[in-house]
């Protein structure tokens, strides 16, 4: 080849972000980018990871049936998520401690979502407060997730704060009694703050963006939670976190307390079986996120595609049923709205882009995301998203 023609050809390359067309085009970056402690932090799963397979086995399992000759040339993939509109019907899901791969984090990712016009679900465990998350995109849609702390002072301390800096909805974890064993972490030794050791020193040394950001950047910590009084230090945090997040004490009746403490929307997330949706929804939740913690939590149980189909068919018309559970591609938000939800959440996925970008990243994924269920709407002959109904799926 000519070194013109070679010339002409990195010319018309994609720059920046747009080179990247893919989940694991991004997911693949991410590794070269980031330690292997906090890729297998974000990577990893629960005890043998077979939750994470299943959630992705579930999916695959879906055939679509396609119908042809019909007028596709007009396309909408927007849809209504609690009622109102989004651009895009894959939500950002909340993920805890996103400073660890860039740092700017949570701001980045909500202001990505928001010019996307989708919602961020933003984590407790968040490295930016929550306040300043809504300061960083203030005209964006924002839920804030939380769990049923042992204390009921921090988790009305949350609420109060959620509410005045302008949540939408609240999003109730409800999968953790206790934190499940994640073994890459044990194995890598991995901490919060992250600390260099002997065994990942060579690793982590070949990482020099990644470094320069952990050293120049904001401290790694738990934004939402130093208000608690516990000092601003990560460990700190995060020892009480691990003592006081996790209550196995907690019941269905808790929820009714929550209920009162919130007047606005309310769903539930962690939800796979028929029997906690319906107590979700007769406890007063307005939707239910049917997940399974992405597979952090319990291993060997069913992925979220899998029992999706028989929870929207028991509360489908008294809630809203979203789903969150390995979607990587828009043919997968396709899948889930056939299946029954309203929409698709995804964490993983923003993590990549961020790890791999930071703003650009999110905002390319998210493009990747739309793109992906427009073709696939074309493809199967379904003009409008909101079109998808269980007769997509062959039988």
């Amino acid at each position: 080849m000519k070194l013109r023609e070679l010339s002409r050809m990195l010319a018309r390359a994609p720059k920046g972000a747009a080179r990247w067309h893919t989940y694991n085009d991004f997911r693949e970056e991410a590794r070269r980018r980031l330690p292997k402690m906090v890729f297998d932090f974000v990577e990893g799963g629960a005890e043998g990871e077979l939750t994470i397979a299943a959630n992705r086995s579930a999916i695959d399992k879906v055939d679509l049936a396609p119908s042809y000759l019909v007028d596709v040339a007009d396309r909408e993939v927007s849809t209504t998520v609690l009622g109102q509109p989004v651009s895009l019907p894959f939500l950002l899901a909340p993920a805890g401690l996103a400073t660890l791969v860039h740092r700017d984090g949570e701001l980045a990712a909500a202001r990505a979502a928001a010019a996307a016009g989708t919602v961020f679900a933003v984590s407790t465990g968040s490295g930016y407060s929550l306040e300043d998350i809504a300061a960083a995109a203030p005209d964006g849609r924002r839920w804030f997730q939380l769990y049923l702390w042992k204390s009921p002072e921090v988790v009305r301390s949350l609420v109060s704060r959620a509410r005045d800096a302008g949540y939408e909805a609240l999003v109730l974890t409800v999968d953790v009694p206790v934190v499940g064993k994640r073994e890459r972490d044990l194995r890598n030794g991995m901490s919060l703050p992250p600390r260099i050791r002997w065994n990942s020193a060579l690793d982590t040394a070949r990482r020099l963006r990644w470094l320069r950001q952990l050293v120049t950047g904001p401290d790694i910590t738990f934004g939402s939670l130093v208000e608690l009084g516990i000092g601003d230090d990560a460990s700190a945090i995060g020892a009480y976190v691990d003592r006081e997040l996790a209550d196995p004490s907690r019941t269905w009746d808790d929820l009714g307390w929550l209920r009162r403490e919130w007047d606005g929307p309310l769903l539930i997330k962690g939800v796979t079986t028929v029997a906690d949706a319906e107590a979700a929804v007769n406890w007063g939740a307005d939707g239910v996120i049917v997940s399974n913690h992405g597979g952090r939590q319990l291993d060997s149980v069913p992925g979220a595609f899998a029992v999706l189909p028989q929870i929207a068919e028991a509360v489908g018309d008294r809630a809203e049923v979203l789903v969150d559970g390995g979607c990587q591609r828009g043919s997968d938000v396709v899948k889930a709205r056939a299946l029954g939800a309203q929409a698709a959440m995804g964490g993983r996925s923003w993590f990549w882009g961020l790890a791999v970008a930071g703003e650009a990243g999110v905002a390319r994924m998210l493009d990747i995301y739309r793109n992906d269920i427009d073709r696939t709407l074309a493809l199967v002959g379904r003009p409008r998203f909101d079109d998808i109904g269980p007769d997509l799926v062959a039988k």
